[in-house]
């Protein structure tokens, strides 16, 4: 795996990772329809390394002269019929990154903080309140609110992650270290990873998350895996096993230093993690002689399970349960853009403010470099020039139960993806939901 660069615009894309996106070609429609059945395609996977030296890659992009109207170039592309998400959009990332005003860019340490503080001073105040009353009326209340507080503390470290936290690296670090670990995530393990799935995201193999299981894998594992995978609730518990194991097909722990998900100039930093990690798991166990095991599982441990809930719902959610199948891309098909555009933005309601609006996906996945405070007005710029490419989000109530039907949805339909083909979609198993194969 080849090693990564920071800049003061974060992480920067290697060339392997992001090949240049092409732009819209005068082709007739029947070039451009790409069949579902997915045989059409069968190109083997083309993968190359290397290491970027320009230092600005989020910041340096020339604005176009002028943007053609995005409903004109779709027209044109799909020959005036229906809209194919699969077709190679009109536009180039430069194009949405000089629609995003400047400022969008700019990262604001002091702002950042004050969420962090924020937050935290909400965790210790509901415990001390839930502890206080230690009522099994209020116990309900306190682990849905606690559990969705622990997840705001993930999304603040994860902005350290992708260095939109603030420009120093060594801030970024510390923070993010405070944040995951407090919530038994290994920070600089599951920021490499996550670096991992952000450069290759739409890519049926190279992804790192929620990434779609090729047939062959598929029908290689037992019925109760596959059970476990896509039946509720035991899919919404997965992050733990995902961080000693990772998914099934690859091997590697986010704790390991010498897990192949990392490279030899990155082994002390997991290992810096992994004993910040301990430390935490250590402190949880002898705070548990001090207040008893049962209070610190209903203060800590029922919150951590509803954390992990709400992790694995809002990153799946973010690339499956859309009433349109997206396609998923190999080979030459895939692209850093092309892949970006089948992310989905999710609206929370309520939760949006609380969890840092981490709905507002597709562009945080182009851009990850955007601080979370500006990724609303960045994407409300960006949408003329994605225009269909960007799907609008179902608006959400007070709390997002319209979600559940989207996932359960999604967990009956999506379970595999043909090995061949270099844009495929999600196809079904009926013998998981208790049919036959034909």
């Amino acid at each position: 795996m080849a090693s990564f660069v920071i800049s003061e615009c974060g992480l920067k894309p290697l060339p392997r990772i992001y090949p240049k996106p092409r732009a819209a070609q005068p082709l007739s429609s029947s070039n451009l329809r790409f069949s579902r059945t997915n045989q059409r395609f069968n190109s083997s996977f083309c993968s190359s390394t290397g290491i970027i030296k320009e230092r600005n890659w989020a910041l340096r992009v020339s604005a176009p002269l002028r943007i053609q109207p995005v409903e004109e170039e779709n027209r044109a592309i799909n020959g005036g019929e229906e809209f194919d998400p699969a077709a190679p959009p009109p536009f180039k990332l430069s194009d949405i990154k000089a629609a995003i005003p400047k400022h969008c860019w700019v990262k604001d340490p002091w702002r950042s903080v004050s969420y962090v503080v924020r937050d935290v001073v909400a965790v210790f105040g509901m415990a001390a309140a839930a502890a206080y009353f230690n009522n099994w009326l209020v116990w309900p209340l306190y682990w849905f609110a606690q559990s969705t507080l622990f997840w705001a503390l993930f999304v603040l470290g994860h902005d350290c992650g992708h260095g939109s936290f603030s420009n120093n690296p060594k801030l970024n670090s510390v923070f993010g270290h405070l944040l995951h670990s407090s919530i038994l995530v290994p920070y600089h393990g599951w920021r490499i990873s996550h670096r991992t799935h952000h450069q290759n995201h739409g890519h049926v193999e190279n992804d790192e998350s929620w990434h779609p299981l090729p047939e062959k894998i598929y029908n290689s594992l037992d019925n109760n895996t596959k059970m476990l995978r896509f039946t509720l609730p035991f899919p919404m518990l997965a992050y733990p096993f995902y961080l000693w194991s990772r998914s099934p097909g690859k091997k590697g722990s986010h704790f390991h230093p010498e897990s192949d998900l990392f490279v030899p100039n990155e082994r002390k930093d997991v290992i810096t993690s992994t004993v910040c990690w301990t430390a935490m798991a250590a402190l949880l166990v002898g705070l548990s002689f001090v207040i008893g095991p049962l209070q610190l599982l209903k203060l800590y441990g029922v919150p951590y399970l509803g954390f992990v809930a709400w992790l694995d719902l809002v990153t799946y959610l973010h690339h499956h349960g859309h009433e349109d199948k997206l396609p998923w891309y190999r080979g030459k098909e895939w692209s850093y853009l092309r892949g970006g555009l089948t992310t989905l933005d999710r609206d929370y309601g309520l939760i949006n403010n609380i969890h840092h609006d981490i709905g507002t996906h597709v562009i945080h996945h182009l851009f990850p470099q955007i601080p979370h405070y500006h990724l609303i007005e960045a994407t409300e710029a960006a949408k003329g020039v994605l225009g269909k490419y960007y799907r609008e989000p179902k608006k959400s109530g007070p709390l997002p139960l319209h979600l559940l039907g989207d996932l359960l949805r999604s967990m009956k339909k999506d379970h595999y993806v043909s090995d061949t083909g270099d844009i495929v979609y999600y196809q079904t198993d009926p013998q998981l939901n208790g049919g036959r194969k034909s």
